[in-house]
């Protein structure tokens, strides 16, 4: 059984920073794909980050420079650096891992940017 837990979302100011973690549990066969999505009030679900598994990073125009995707195989979590956070960061976060057969999704985290 595969389970990913999203941890380390809250509120944060304008220009701040919060790091998110996910924490997979079970067994995952040659993991393909790691990514961050995003879905905010009233919009679709949005790729945020992925990482291949050989390491190579995509990042949605309006995070990059400010947002770094990051693999810890030794905690065995993929994590998401996000920095100078912008109110339209508002979103709840979602983990998802895939071997290229199966999709695994976290249940989310909210991340809330506000003064």
């Amino acid at each position: 059984q595969v389970q990913l837990m999203e941890s380390g979302g809250g509120l944060a100011q304008p220009g701040g920073s919060l790091r998110l973690s996910c924490a997979a549990s079970g067994s995952i066969f040659r993991i393909n794909v790691r990514s961050w999505y995003r879905q905010a009030p009233g919009k679709q679900r949005e790729l945020v980050a992925s990482m291949t598994s050989i390491g190579i990073t995509n990042y949605a125009d309006s995070v990059k420079g400010r947002f770094t995707i990051s693999r810890d195989d030794a905690r065995n979590t993929v994590d998401l650096q996000m920095n100078s956070l912008k109110p339209e960061d508002t979103a709840v976060y979602f983990c998802r891992l895939t071997d290229g057969r199966n999709d695994y999704w976290g249940q989310g985290t909210q991340v809330t940017v506000s003064s």
